[in-house]
C-alpha cells in the first residue's frame, strides 16, 4: 500500500495510536453476538434521528448520536468520516478488505461502467440527462424497457407533480460527512444519487467527473463528482443500489484519490485509478501504522515522556534513521517520476524559496556586517546558507524544514563582539568556542531523546510563538523604515533641534546637551553612524524623496507580493497559471519592486545594505587564543544559545508536520538535531554565521509543494491540503542558487534596497498567519455572526 493513500483514506482519524491499536485488536475478537447487540442499539438510534424533521436541530443531534456511538465503537476504517444518507440514516464506509462482495461489485462495474470526463453542463438537470443518455445509447447496457424521461423523473421528489421554478430535490443519495463536536463538515465535492426502476434488469454506474466545480445548492456548492447508481427493486441484502453505492462512496471520501481523479486524461486512465484505490483498500490496514504516527491528527493529548525515556541513549536517533531511510530515494523522485509528476511546482517552489533565503540572508549578513566590524559579512553570511542548506538537504530526516540564519542570532553575534571588544578578546575564537558548545548541548539533548518534552507543548503554545515570530518580521521592516526616515526625511538637523528641546524642557543644563544629544542619537534614536560623526554646523537637506520612495516601495513589494499570493482564489485566467503566479509571487514581486526602485527613479537615492569583500571567506579561527576561563565563559553562552536551537528547531518541526499537512514519510526529531549540532561545528570553526530551522520559511515550504482542495463552510472557502510532495529537490536547489549568488556580488545584488527587504518581511509576516489557528480566533472578535464563524475555529 502506497503512503499517501494510507494516511489519506484515514485523514480525518482523530484516535491516538494506543486506541487505534486497541481498535485492532477488537475488531479481531469482535463476536457476533457484540455485533447483533450493537446493530440494535444502532437501530434505535436511527428511529430517532430519521424521526427528526430535516433541519440544523435534527442534523447536530444527529451528529451527536454518531459520535457517541462511535464513542463506544472504534472503527478505523472510517477515520472520523461517515456517509449519509437522505433518509438520514448513518452508512458505515465499506470495509474492503472484510467485505468481498464490495470487491466483487468494484471489478465487475469497472469493465461496464460509463465514465464521462469533462462535463461541461452546468445544472443538475442537464448532467443526469448526459448520463442517463450515455447509459441508454450504450450497446453494452442492454435495458429495453428503459426510458429516459421516467428515470429522471424517478430521480427527484417532485417526479409525480413536477412545477416549473421549483428546486429539485434528489430523492436517494449518498454524501460523505465528518461528525465533529461542532457538527456535521460535508464532503461537496462528490455526490452519489441511487436511482431504483422496476425496468432495469441489472444494475448499472455511471460516473461524471465535471470540467469546473458546480454550486448546486446547500451542502453541494463545489460538485466536481456525480456517480449514479441505477438497481432493480428486487435484489439480495448485498446486491442492493445502497450497497453499489456505499461501495463507490467509500471510494470517493478519500480527498488524495479524488485528486488523482482530476488528474486523469482519459477513461482507461480513470478506471486504472479506480482499480488502484480499490486494492489499496483491500490491504490489511495495520500497514498504516508502519508509518509516522505523530503525521495523524489525534484530539487526545499525548502521554508525557517518563523518565526512562530520557535514559534510553540515541534511540530517538535510531528509530528515526529507521524510518526515514526506507523512503530517502523517493525523496528526489517524488513529483518527477511517475503519473502524477509536478515538475513546474518543483521549479516554482524552487525559485520562492532562493529568493525567501537570500533576501534575509543580505540583511542579516550587513547586519552582522556592521556589529562585527567586518568579521562576519554578506559573503560568509551567504556561504554558510548554502552550506548549510546543502547538507541538511541531503542528510535531514526531515527535508521539507528550511535552515536560516535569524534576526535572534544576529543580536546574539552582536552580544558576543561587544563581550570581546570589552575584555580585548579574539572575537573568532571567542564566536568558535561559543558554537562548539552550542553543538556539544544540542547532540546531548539529541542522545537523551530530549525532543520528547516537546510533546508537552500544545498546539495554542506553537501558534503562540510562531505568532510572535511574525510580529518580529514585522517590527524589523518598521524599525528599518523608521531608520530610513530618520535619515532621509527628518534628517540630522531635525533630530538635534528635537533633542535640544526635549532636554532644555527638562531642566537639564546645556553643559549635558551635546552629550545627551550623541546618546540619543547614538542609542534612542538608533541613527547611522555617519550621520552622528557630521558636523553639526553644516546644514543638511534631507532628502525626502529617498524616505517616501522607500516606504512605497515597501508597500507595493507587500501588495504585489500578497495579491499574488492571494491570486489562485480568484476567477481570473486559467487555473494553472493562476497556481504558477501563486507559487512565484515573491520572486516576481522583488524583481518587479526591484527594477522600478533602481530604473525608473535613478536620480532617488535608495538605502542598499553594505559589501565589504571578504579577504579570506574560509578561515580556521585560532582556538588555542583563548585562556580557560574565556572558554567557560563561551560555555554558558553556548548554553544559553542551545536552547534557543532546541526550541526553534523542535517547534517548526512540529509545525511542519502538523495533521493537517498530511505528511506520511515520518519525523525525525533527533536526528535533524545532532544534524544541526554537525553543521553548525563547522560554521562556527570558520567563523560563519549559525543557523537553524526558520519559521515561517519552513510551513510556507510545506505550503508551497501541497495540493490543496478547496470546501465550503459556511460560505466560506477553505483550503484542504490533499497530499504534499516530500522531496529533497528544492530545498537543494535553492541551497545551490543561494551559493551561486555569491558571483553576483556586489552588482546586481546590490540593486535590491533595503525597502525591498523590509516588503519581503512583511510579505512573509502576512503569509504565515494563513492557517494560524490563534490569529484567527482572535480576528473573530473583529467581525460580525461570531457565533456562526466560530464553530470553524
Amino acid at each position: 500500500m502506497s503512503q499517501a493513500s494510507t494516511v489519506s483514506q484515514n485523514g480525518f482519524l482523530e484516535d491516538s495510536s494506543e486506541d487505534l491499536a486497541a481498535s485492532l485488536n477488537y475488531f479481531k475478537n469482535d463476536t457476533d453476538s457484540t455485533k447483533a447487540r450493537e446493530e440494535n442499539l444502532r437501530d434505535e438510534n436511527f428511529d430517532t434521528a430519521n424521526s427528526s424533521i430535516v433541519s440544523g436541530e435534527s442534523v447536530r443531534f444527529f451528529v451527536n448520536v454518531n459520535l457517541d456511538m462511535q464513542s463506544t465503537k472504534p472503527d478505523i476504517a472510517t477515520g472520523g468520516c461517515m456517509l449519509l444518507h437522505t433518509s438520514r440514516k448513518y452508512l458505515k464506509l465499506k470495509n474492503f478488505e472484510e467485505e468481498i462482495r464490495a470487491q466483487r461489485d468494484l471489478d465487475r462495474f469497472l469493465a461496464q461502467a460509463s465514465i464521462i470526463l469533462d462535463e461541461t453542463a452546468t445544472s443538475l438537470d442537464e448532467v443526469l440527462r448526459t448520463m442517463l443518455k450515455c447509459f441508454t445509447q450504450d450497446p453494452n447496457h442492454a435495458e429495453p424497457k428503459c426510458n429516459l424521461d421516467r428515470l429522471m423523473a424517478k430521480l427527484f421528489t417532485d417526479a409525480e407533480n413536477p412545477m416549473e421554478g421549483k428546486a429539485h430535490l434528489l430523492s436517494d443519495t449518498i454524501q460523505g460527512v465528518t461528525a465533529t463536536v461542532t457538527g456535521v463538515q460535508y464532503q461537496q465535492s462528490w455526490l452519489c444519487i441511487i436511482c431504483t426502476l422496476k425496468d432495469l434488469h441489472r444494475r448499472h454506474v455511471c460516473i461524471s467527473r465535471l470540467i469546473r466545480p458546480q454550486n448546486w445548492g446547500e451542502n453541494s456548492c463545489e460538485v466536481r463528482f456525480v456517480i449514479l447508481v441505477l438497481a432493480p427493486p428486487k435484489m439480495k441484502s448485498t446486491k442492493t443500489g445502497m450497497e453499489v453505492a456505499r461501495t463507490f462512496a467509500t471510494m470517493f471520501s478519500d480527498i488524495t484519490f479524488r485528486q488523482k481523479l482530476l488528474m486523469t486524461h482519459t477513461e482507461e486512465e480513470f478506471k486504472e485509478a479506480l482499480v488502484h484505490q480499490r486494492q489499496q483498500l483491500t490491504m490489511a490496514m495495520p500497514t498504516l501504522w508502519e508509518y509516522s504516527m505523530i503525521s495523524l491528527p489525534s484530539h487526545k493529548h499525548p502521554k508525557p515522556p517518563k523518565f526512562k525515556d530520557f535514559l534510553r541513549f540515541g534511540k530517538g536517533i535510531r528509530e528515526d534513521i529507521l524510518r526515514r531511510l526506507p523512503v530517502y530515494p523517493l525523496d528526489f523522485t517524488d513529483g518527477l517520476i511517475g503519473k502524477n509528476k509536478v515538475v513546474c511546482k518543483h521549479i516554482t517552489t524552487t525559485l520562492f524559496l532562493y529568493f525567501a533565503c537570500l533576501l534575509p540572508t543580505l540583511a542579516f549578513g550587513s547586519f552582522n556586517d556592521e556589529n562585527t566590524n567586518g568579521a562576519i559579512d554578506v559573503q560568509k553570511t551567504i556561504a554558510g546558507q548554502s552550506i548549510g542548506g546543502l547538507v541538511y538537504a541531503l542528510f535531514s530526516g526531515q527535508p521539507l524544514v528550511i535552515l536560516l540564519t535569524t534576526a535572534p542570532l544576529a543580536i546574539y553575534i552582536q552580544v558576543i563582539r561587544v563581550i570581546c571588544d570589552d575584555y580585548n578578546l579574539d572575537f573568532n575564537a571567542f564566536y568558535a568556542w561559543t558554537g562548539l558548545w552550542n553543538s556539544f548541548f544540542l547532540a546531548l539533548y539529541a542522545f537523551f531523546n530530549l525532543s520528547l518534552v516537546m510533546s508537552l507543548f500544545k498546539r495554542s503554545m506553537e501558534e503562540i510563538i510562531a505568532l510572535f515570530i511574525s510580529i518580529t518580521f514585522v517590527l524589523d521592516a518598521v524599525k528599518g523604515m523608521d531608520k530610513i526616515f530618520w535619515k532621509y526625511y527628518y534628517g540630522h538637523g531635525y533630530q538635534t533641534k528635537r533633542s535640544s528641546s526635549l532636554v532644555n524642557l527638562l531642566g537639564i543644563s546645556t553643559t549635558l546637551n551635546s552629550t545627551l544629544n550623541s546618546t540619543l542619537n547614538s542609542s534612542l534614536l538608533d541613527s547611522p553612524p555617519q550621520v552622528a560623526e557630521e558636523d553639526h554646523s553644516s546644514t543638511m537637506h534631507p532628502d525626502r524623496a529617498t524616505a517616501v520612495l522607500s516606504l512605497l516601495i515597501m508597500l507595493g513589494t507587500l501588495w504585489l507580493g500578497y495579491t499574488l499570493y492571494q491570486f489562485k482564489k480568484s476567477p481570473y485566467l486559467h487555473p494553472r497559471v493562476r497556481e504558477v503566479l501563486s507559487d512565484c509571487a515573491l520572486p516576481i514581486a522583488v524583481l518587479c519592486c526591484t527594477i522600478i526602485s533602481s530604473s525608473c527613479f535613478r536620480e532617488v537615492e535608495m538605502s542598499k545594505f553594505s559589501y565589504n569583500p571578504s579577504g579570506n571567506l574560509f578561515k580556521l579561527a585560532h582556538m588555542q587564543s583563548l585562556s580557560l576561563e574565556a572558554i567557560g565563559s563561551t560555555m554558558i553562552l553556548g548554553f544559553l544559545l542551545s536552547l534557543l536551537f532546541f526550541v526553534e528547531q523542535n517547534l517548526v518541526a512540529a509545525l511542519v508536520n502538523a495533521p493537517e499537512n498530511r505528511l506520511v514519510k515520518g519525523t525525525a526529531y533527533h536526528w535533524d538535531l545532532l544534524l544541526l549540532a554537525i553543521i553548525n561545528t563547522g560554521l562556527s570553526l570558520f567563523g560563519l554565521p549559525w543557523i537553524h530551522a526558520a519559521y515561517p520559511h519552513s510551513p510556507l515550504h510545506v505550503r508551497a509543494l501541497a495540493s490543496v482542495e478547496d470546501s465550503v463552510e459556511n460560505g466560506l472557502i477553505h483550503e484542504t491540503i490533499v497530499n504534499v510532495k516530500e522531496t529533497r529537490l528544492t530545498s537543494l536547489g535553492a541551497s545551490i542558487l543561494v551559493g551561486l549568488s555569491l558571483l553576483l556580488l556586489p552588482l546586481p545584488l546590490q540593486y535590491i534596497s533595503k525597502p525591498v527587504l523590509y516588503g519581503l518581511f512583511l510579505y512573509i509576516a502576512l503569509t504565515s498567519l494563513d492557517g494560524n489557528q490563534l490569529f484567527s480566533r482572535v480576528a473573530l472578535l473583529l467581525k460580525e455572526q461570531l457565533q456562526t464563524a466560530a464553530p470553524n475555529h
